[in-house]
């Protein structure tokens, strides 16, 4: 499962996750902006709708002969009527006039601050907030006017109910979170979505070249967009040009092997000519000399190889051959072969995938007594890479732990008495190595070595 920082420095993570943030953000300013032009409105036509009612009563009330305040309002709001409903008006004599006149809704006095807390303005009007008769929140407007020619004053009230206005504010708010959630989240993952579909190429790319890593495949083929097939041409034309590199620096190697083979040889057959401990001398320096060039000339092609182009060597076929090859030459010995059934391919050269096998068979059938055994398993790990183990054990004196890396140094013997150059486990290792893979050496079952290879496949074509 990819980490956290693998996460963060993923390229969709990235760019879904700041489309993501920026929808958040988008989503967040147009609500607001929508919640505030609607309170705004809201309020406004709150306001407009007292002073409507205010003006409404003022010009249904006057005053009779007798002095008294007069009138049957009908503000056509049934709110109005409804006792305790929030809505209310009234009409009380300021001067010179007598009586008073008030909504069915007002059961009973809804208190006024006095006039010097909030004084009328110049058009003799004022606006307050103040509790009403059911603990509601109501919106007052207030205006003192002059009725007739006497100037005697009346002063009219209009409350409304502001509990109400907020509620709907809140119910008005509450669609458009919800809408606006349910459309940011389509919108999110139909973004989501269309990256994803539109980094697909990128994902077609790179199992291209793990097929071409893997040897599956020689080149990028495909159709892919404008975009991106210009660096599927680059990486072809460099692929081409790292093998041809390759081939040309195999060449060389060879090259080198060949020119240097004949010097070696014909210094070898001087030293043997010479004879006494000079000719000793010289003769198993250039043996030496020959054996260290064909080392280290293996190792330089392997790690060309193994970073560059990648072979394929058929497990089952090869051990199947050389299983035969050994049990000829070793008669005095049982090999077992065991192999699954499915077909597994070695990413690498049959002869070196050989070597490793041969060396480990032949040390096998030096050491055990009667019986030596050969298994393949396929790993089911979850490694990024897929592997194999070959499984090599004998039933010989086997090798003390403590001896193990002994065993792998190049010319060392831990028994004298057998005959070998004390090569064998270390060509396994520095093979085993180069291929990117493991050599461990522990008790067999059978009482020996036991030998475990791991290496890597190579993917079905």
């Amino acid at each position: 499962m990819p980490s956290l920082r693998g996460r963060l420095n993923s390229l969709t993570f990235r760019v879904v996750a700041f489309s993501t943030l920026w929808a958040v953000v988008a989503l967040l300013v147009i609500a607001t902006i929508i919640s505030t032009l609607f309170r705004q409105a809201s309020e406004r036509g709150f306001e407009s709708l007292l002073t409507a009612h205010l003006f409404n009563l003022i010009s249904s009330v006057g005053v009779a002969d007798d002095g008294t305040l007069q009138g049957a309002p009908n503000l056509g709001d049934l709110r109005f009527t409804v006792p305790e409903s929030g809505w209310y008006w009234t009409v009380e004599p300021v001067s010179d006039v007598e009586g008073r006149l008030e909504s069915l809704s007002l059961t009973r006095p809804v208190a006024s601050p006095p006039t010097e807390q909030v004084p009328f303005d110049r058009e003799f009007q004022r606006s307050y907030r103040a509790e009403g008769l059911a603990g509601e929140d109501i919106e007052v407007i207030e205006s003192e006017f002059v009725l007739d020619a006497d100037n005697r004053i009346a002063r009219f009230r209009v409350m409304g109910n502001r509990t109400e206005l907020e509620a709907d504010i809140d119910a008005f708010e509450r669609q458009v979170w919800l809408y606006l959630i349910l459309f940011g989240v389509g919108m999110i993952a139909i973004n989501a979505l269309a990256i994803l579909v539109g980094l697909q190429p990128l994902r077609r790319v790179r199992g291209a070249l793990a097929d071409i890593r893997a040897g599956a495949a020689q080149r990028l083929d495909g159709n892919f967009p404008a975009e991106i097939a210009p660096l599927a041409d680059e990486t072809n034309e460099l692929i081409e040009s790292n093998r041809r590199i390759v081939e040309r620096s195999r060449t060389q190697v060879g090259n080198l092997a060949h020119s240097l083979k004949t010097p070696l040889a014909v210094l070898i057959n001087e030293a043997h000519a010479i004879g006494g401990k000079k000719g000793s001398l010289i003769a198993e320096q250039a043996g030496a000399m020959r054996q260290q060039v064909d080392h280290y000339l293996q190792r330089a092609r392997m790690a060309a190889q193994r970073d560059t182009i990648v072979f394929r060597t058929p497990v089952r076929e090869t051990l199947n051959r050389m299983g035969r090859v050994i049990a000829k030459l070793n008669p005095q010995a049982r090999l077992i072969l065991d192999m699954p059934d499915e077909e597994i391919v070695f990413s690498g050269e049959r002869e070196d995938f050989e070597e490793i096998v041969g060396n480990l068979l032949e040390n096998a059938m030096k050491w055990g007594r009667s019986t030596v055994s050969l298994k393949v398993v396929a790993d089911r790990g979850e490694s990024p890479h897929r592997l194999f183990r070959l499984i090599v054990e004998d039933d010989g004196p086997g090798i003390p732990e403590e001896k193990t890396r002994d065993a792998l140094m190049r010319g060392r013997r831990l028994d004298e008495t057998k005959p070998g150059t004390g090569l064998g486990l270390a060509i396994v290792a520095d093979l085993v190595k180069e291929y990117g893979g493991t050599l461990q050496l522990e008790r067999a079952d059978l009482g020996g070595l036991k030998a475990t290879v791991v290496l890597r496949r190579a993917q079905e074509s």
